[in-house]
C-alpha cells in the first residue's frame, strides 16, 4: 500500500465533530475542480469512468482510495487528508479543491471562507498566503516490522462502525477479532490480493468502551443520519507480528465503514 498525506490547519472554529462538514464542502469544491460536464449530472455523464469526483462521492459498495483523519473537539478546523495507490496521482486536484473550499466555497452551514490557512506535506508548506509552493511530493509505503510488543493500548480516536453478521457492534460487544477482519479487507482492497489467515488472534486484557452519535445530513437521501459509533480503548496482550503490523496498517487505512468521513481512526501506543 502506497499513502499520501497532506494536513491541513485553518483559523475557522470547529464543530465537535467535523468530518461530515469538511467531506461535503470539499466534495463540492472537488466536483467544481473537475467536472467536464456542461450538465453537472454525474449519473449519465461520459466521464464518469475517468472522473475523481465520481469515484469519491457517486460510486457505490466499495472502500475509498482516500480518508480523512482528525480528532473530536477540536479548536480549529485541522485535518489530514489520506490519499491512496492510484488516488495518489490526483493529489493536484485534492489540493485544488480545499484550496476553493477555504478561499471560494466556504465551509459549514453558513460557508465561512477564510485566507488564513495552511496546506503541509510533512513538514514542508504547500500552500500559504495565497501562494502554492513547487514542493517535490514522494508517496510512502507501508512496511512491516519483524518483531512486535506483546502488550499494547489500542486507542478508538473517533467513532468505530462495525457489523457482524449484519449488525452494529456495541461497546459490550466489540472484539479485537472484529477490528482485524476489518483491516483485512481494506488491505486486501488495498493490494489487491486475498484475505490473509490470522494464524493467532491476540487477547484483550481490558476496554474501556462508550457509544458516541453523530448525524449528517444526506443530500442524496435528503434527510439526517446517524454516524456514531464506539470510542475508548482496548489494552491488547498476546500479539505476534503479523497482528501488530495489521493494526499499524489500520492505523494508516482507518478501520470499519465512512472512514471519508473521518470514523475509525485508531492509534496504538506501545505499553511494554
Amino acid at each position: 500500500m502506497q499513502y499520501l498525506k497532506f494536513y491541513i490547519e485553518s483559523n475557522i472554529k470547529a464543530l465537535p465533530f467535523i468530518g461530515s462538514m469538511i467531506r461535503g464542502a470539499l466534495g463540492s469544491s472537488l466536483k467544481s475542480v473537475v467536472c467536464i460536464n456542461p450538465s453537472y449530472e454525474c449519473q449519465t455523464c461520459f466521464a464518469s469512468n475517468n472522473c475523481l469526483y465520481y469515484e469519491f462521492y457517486e460510486e457505490k459498495n466499495r472502500f475509498l482510495n482516500y480518508r480523512l483523519d482528525f480528532r473530536l473537539n477540536q479548536k480549529n478546523i485541522e485535518f489530514k487528508y489520506i490519499l491512496f495507490n492510484e488516488a495518489i496521482s490526483k493529489y493536484p486536484y485534492i489540493i485544488s479543491a480545499i484550496e476553493k473550499m477555504f478561499t471560494q466555497k466556504g465551509v459549514g452551514k453558513d460557508r465561512v471562507t477564510t485566507d488564513n490557512f495552511k496546506i503541509f506535506y510533512e513538514d514542508k508548506i504547500i500552500y500559504e498566503n495565497g501562494k502554492f509552493n513547487n514542493i517535490k511530493i514522494t508517496p510512502k509505503e507501508f512496511v512491516e516490522t519483524k518483531k512486535a510488543p506483546s502488550i499494547v493500548k489500542l486507542n478508538l480516536v473517533t467513532p468505530l462502525r462495525l457489523k457482524r453478521d449484519g449488525r452494529f457492534l456495541k461497546p459490550d460487544t466489540l472484539d479485537i477479532k472484529d477490528i482485524l477482519l476489518s483491516i483485512i479487507g481494506k488491505k486486501a482492497f488495498f493490494e489487491k490480493a486475498s484475505k490473509e489467515h490470522i494464524e493467532q488472534f491476540p487477547t484483550v486484557a481490558m476496554k474501556n468502551l462508550n457509544f458516541i452519535d453523530f448525524s449528517r445530513y444526506s443530500n442524496r437521501q435528503k434527510k439526517k443520519l446517524k454516524i456514531g459509533g464506539i470510542i475508548g480503548e482496548m489494552v491488547i496482550n498476546n500479539l505476534t507480528p503479523q497482528t501488530y503490523n495489521l493494526l499499524r496498517y489500520g492505523e494508516i487505512s482507518g478501520v470499519g465503514k465512512l472512514n471519508s468521513f473521518g470514523l475509525g481512526k485508531i492509534e496504538l501506543e506501545n505499553l511494554e
